[in-house]
């Protein structure tokens, strides 16, 4: 879709001028001064300025590439919000199944269909359900962002779904036979560890992170996780408990 642009127009309130123009029309407006500081003219060509930035911004900005963008703004940024862990699946994912696919194209070309039907292929190709959606949530936080800093005037993104289909891994579950067998087999040590995971509902990193200044006679304090060798906080928020 081209811009259509017009020139700026100003007009006084409450003493002030206030300068207006329009873009794809849509009215936009913006203070300029106090009347008493600021002729007609110079509000005028000030508004001008304004109408003449624009444009020039979002003539640049439609250049940008889905790998570039990706690499050099959507990483960095949200890079400071993961964990280490989730930075480094969330990277993997991306560049693995997005920017290699689409890393020339303009960002400004991309329409939903085309992308829906890439979440459908990627289920038929046998990528499981949690994958793929996980792909979905990637496509908008990405176009997201990219409307967000003006590069796009939507979010081709927006409406798309996880296809049915999507194969979903069977998550088989102990009975309580099951677990008292386990318990029985195993030594102190190790009843322990499945002990805290089973029973307790901790994850592996948690379980190994815990010291003995964490422990109580009726509790543990779960406050850090070890993943890949690496002490870290919990996984969220609610993990610390």
């Amino acid at each position: 879709m081209r811009t259509r642009y017009q020139k700026g127009s100003v007009k006084k309130q409450r003493g002030r001028w206030v300068g207006m123009w329009w873009v794809d029309g849509k009215r936009k407006s913006r203070v300029l001064g106090l009347v008493k500081d600021l002729s007609k003219s110079d509000a005028r060509a000030a508004v001008n300025e304004i109408v003449t930035a624009c444009v020039a911004s979002r003539r640049d900005k439609r250049g940008w590439r889905f790998g570039e963008f990706v690499d050099q703004v959507y990483f960095p940024y949200y890079s400071r919000k993961w964990k280490h862990s989730t930075r480094e699946c969330n990277v993997n994912r991306v560049s693995g199944h997005l920017v290699a696919r689409f890393r020339d194209r303009e960002l400004i070309t991309f329409q939903r269909d085309e992308l829906q039907d890439l979440l459908d292929e990627e289920a038929r190709g046998g990528l499981s359900f949690c994958v793929v959606d996980h792909l979905r949530w990637d496509l908008r936080q990405i176009f997201a962002m990219a409307v967000a800093e003006g590069y796009l005037e939507r979010n081709p993104a927006q409406l798309l779904f996880t296809p049915r289909d999507a194969a979903r891994r069977p998550r088989p579950v102990m009975n309580l036979d099951e677990v008292r067998r386990c318990f029985l087999v195993l030594e102190r040590r190790e009843r322990l560890i499945l002990k805290l995971a089973v029973l307790a509902g901790m994850r592996p990193g948690e379980i190994f992170a815990l010291t003995w200044g964490r422990l109580r006679e009726g509790h543990a304090e779960v406050v850090q996780r070890v993943y890949r060798g690496v002490l870290d906080t919990p996984k969220t928020n609610q993990s610390v408990r």
